[in-house]
């Protein structure tokens, strides 16, 4: 299990970690040992099956937990990811606080909740079920997505769901929301983004979001957010390249 992760997130630690879509464990394993806090495993929108999933977890191991973001916010899809093993998930397009309270019953055990009681990696493929039994309703972390404007105005309920541990902010599809797509500076984004915030910090709650770049990441830190995810393995990757090819073949 992973307690150490969540008692690092409900104390409001600084995490800083990435976005993994790519279904290879060395490009887990690089951003594992570069030193980030934690992995943001994207089962929506990266390449990444469960299958993939399991093998990045294995890999990286103890050393950077991992937090998965299921493809969509379903009792299949939320038990065969806790059943991998991860520190917890992050639920998309996290709207009402009935899909919060739903999503939190089906990722605990009964009697707090409805998690049907597979064998699998968590469990330690049986071998361990009743010790994980006894932590994983306690343990396991989980995050609600925040990404539309219909849960910046549901926000205070969804964040008085018991069990739901923090808000995590989408930045970009909150534009799309606001039919500004892509205009994350734009003073209405700006301003849902402080909503969410200011509800969080009110419930002692901790707050994250999404950044492209270390500049906006360390706003976001010193603007309150503890939870913070810096760009994904394939824009970094990018970013690296192209910086080596313009410094070698300048224009």
């Amino acid at each position: 299990m992973h307690a150490p992760f969540k008692k690092r997130l409900l104390a409001k630690e600084r995490l800083i970690g990435t976005l993994v879509t790519l279904p290879t464990t060395e490009m887990a394993e690089i951003s594992a040992g570069a030193g980030f806090d934690w992995l943001f495993l994207d089962m929506e929108h990266g390449l990444l099956d469960l299958g993939a999933v399991q093998k990045i977890v294995q890999t990286v191991g103890e050393r950077c937990p991992c937090l998965i973001r299921v493809p969509v916010n379903e009792e299949v899809w939320i038990k065969k990811a806790l059943d991998i093993g991860s520190a917890g998930l992050i639920f998309p397009h996290l709207n009402t606080p009935e899909e919060a309270a739903s999503v939190v019953r089906q990722s605990r055990y009964p009697p707090q909740g409805a998690r049907s009681m597979g064998l699998a990696r968590a469990q330690g493929y049986g071998a361990r079920f009743d010790e994980y039994l006894a932590a994983a309703n306690k343990e396991t972390t989980l995050v609600a997505q925040v990404e539309h404007i219909d849960a910046v105005r549901n926000i205070d309920w969804i964040l008085d769901v018991p069990g739901i541990d923090a808000a995590f902010i989408g930045p970009y599809d909150l534009s799309a929301s606001l039919n500004k797509p892509g205009r994350v500076a734009d003073p209405d984004v700006v301003e849902a983004i402080g909503l969410v915030r200011k509800a969080c910090e009110a419930r002692g709650k901790p707050v994250g979001i999404f950044v492209r770049d270390t500049e906006t990441a360390a706003k976001a830190l010193m603007g309150g957010f503890s939870l913070v995810c810096v760009g994904m393995d394939v824009t970094l990757f990018s970013k690296i390249e192209s910086q080596v090819v313009k410094e070698l073949k300048p224009a």
